[in-house]
């Protein structure tokens, strides 16, 4: 028989698990001796949150999950935020950590790694698993790919004690086929779609993989399709589509003035929604609503919700003839939002363009910095879940060096645009060893302010001193000198990204200041 770490390698590449991003340690050393067997490539991320937003990254470029490999104690600490970050965007992570034995857990014996209940730290971000018996293995497993296959997706973690790892136990199973809703009855979705004059739709990140049933159904209805960061990439440049923030007054107004709505796979959160908190999103209480999660169709109050996979359920919806007037009020509303930028949003967003026509169908990996709020809030990327960021949701700063690192394994062929400011990289700046060590054709752009320039900004707005804003910022050639990292530094005006990578490009901004 194989021991407890083969069966769960052997059922890692039975799923088709091809990479796995990890940091060995005592504690692991037996799932570490089963992977060159199986042929799963290893990465090494120079921290444990790395291996988490490398997951992220890999799973939302390529739709399956990600897996990170952690040790026991601070490895699972490490990754608890790009486990939140997963959950908040439903990226399915699976996450493997080892525990301490099984006859210590909860004893307080001073063990190396040792926690009171790491698994209750985990539970509450989602499904999480504790291996107590070899035996129980295939069933875990088998829970393990439902939950990682099918729903929102999210984060799943998986420990096993140390005296289990080299325990004999049953053969992996064989994976188990993709849990595929029941498609529901749309005969009162139609009705209602049917008698609509002026419909408009709002599509999330439910939708990143169904962008060609996204824009059948827009051209049979003949609504404007309003996408929320998560579905960024999807149609475009189509004279339907909206790529702004609902959080704008126009893209709202437009929402007001429908009559009806129709929402797909998004949970309709703030960061995307109400970006100001200023409570004055329509009232939306008539919208059907399409969603795989029932509970998050439960949580908004709807004329009518249909339960499923939005990929499968928008091809059966449809009215004899489209609403004429899509196409102008689309344009109408992108013109407006345009206008309705808050200032010099609209100088960041040029940037975004001009890397977009140097670096066509590039995958743009943001952080929270100035050039990506403003791309969340107006920006028409040309690449299906090409735009992506931790700049809502969660929004985990550090997020994007680790996730560029994902994408990058996942798509080796696409250049990868990362996008952060000087205080993010300095969340996570051992991942660009990662790149380096990986050649990978990751352009690093570090937007150079020589501070946290969104909280000053709302410190001075607020009354409030600005105090903690100037973190000193290293010197940023010679950090790359120091990665093996070609460098140059430019202007918003001069960005040039077509070299490939690994390389750093600083952009050089006024400085943050405190008055």
């Amino acid at each position: 028989m194989k021991t407890v770490a083969q069966t769960l390698v052997d059922w890692l590449k039975h799923t088709g698990t091809e990479v796995i991003f990890g940091i060995p340690g005592v504690h692991t050393i037996e799932l570490y001796r089963a992977l060159p067997d199986a042929g799963i490539r290893h990465i090494t991320p120079r921290h444990e949150a790395g291996a988490g937003f490398m997951a992220d990254g890999y799973a939302r470029v390529t739709g399956r999950f990600g897996v990170a490999l952690v040790i026991t104690g601070p490895g699972l600490t490490n990754i608890l935020t790009p486990m939140a970050q997963a959950r908040a965007d439903s990226v399915p992570m699976l996450v493997i950590s080892g525990v301490n034995r099984r006859d210590s857990l909860g004893k307080g014996l001073g063990h190396l790694h040792e926690m009171p209940d790491q698994l209750a730290m985990t539970q509450s971000l989602g499904p999480a698993f504790h291996l107590d018996q070899p035996d129980e293995l295939p069933a875990i497993l088998d829970q393990i790919a439902i939950a990682l296959t099918s729903g929102r997706g999210g984060p799943v973690h998986l420990q096993i004690p140390l005296d289990l790892m080299a325990a004999e136990a049953p053969d992996a199973p064989q994976p188990v086929a993709v849990q595929v809703p029941a498609l529901p009855d749309v005969t009162q979705a139609n009705a209602l779609l049917e008698r609509a004059q002026s419909p408009v739709i709002l599509a999330g990140g439910g939708c990143r993989h169904a962008g060609a049933e996204l824009q059948a159904l827009a051209e049979r209805v003949g609504a404007p399709v309003i996408l929320t960061t998560n579905a960024r990439g999807l149609m475009h440049g189509h004279q339907l589509v909206v790529p702004a923030t609902p959080s704008l007054a126009p893209v709202r107004d437009l929402i007001r003035a429908a009559d009806q709505v129709l929402v797909l796979g998004s949970e309709m959160g703030p960061t995307d929604y109400d970006m100001y908190d200023d409570g004055d999103f329509p009232d939306v209480a008539q919208m059907i609503r399409i969603d795989i999660d029932a509970d998050q169709l439960a949580r908004h109050s709807a004329a009518l919700t249909l339960q499923g996979d939005v990929a499968a359920i928008l091809p059966h919806l449809s009215r004899a003839t489209p609403a004429q007037d899509g196409p102008a009020r689309a344009a109408a509303t992108r013109d407006a939002a345009h206008a309705a930028l808050p200032a010099g949003y609209a100088d960041e967003i040029a940037v975004l363009h001009s890397l977009r026509a140097t670096c066509p169908g590039a995958i743009m990996v943001g952080d929270s910095t100035q050039v990506v709020y403003a791309g969340n809030m107006y920006y028409d990327h040309n690449r299906p879940r090409g735009w992506f960021n931790a700049a809502t949701g969660y929004g985990a700063l550090g997020y994007a060096t680790g996730a560029a690192v994902g994408a990058a394994v996942a798509a080796p062929d696409t250049r990868i645009l990362c996008l952060i400011g000087d205080g993010g990289l300095m969340f996570a700046p051992g991942e660009l060893m990662t790149a380096v060590e990986e050649n990978l054709d990751i352009t690093f752009i570090v937007f150079n302010n020589a501070g946290f320039g969104e909280i000053a900004d709302a410190m001075k707005s607020a009354g409030a001193q600005v105090l903690g804003c100037t973190p000193r910022p290293p010197a940023f050639a010679d950090l790359a000198r120091a990665c093996g990292l070609p460098y140059t530094c430019t202007t918003p005006g001069h960005l040039d990204a077509t070299a490939p990578g690994p390389r750093m490009i600083e952009v050089a901004l006024p400085p943050v200041t405190t008055s």
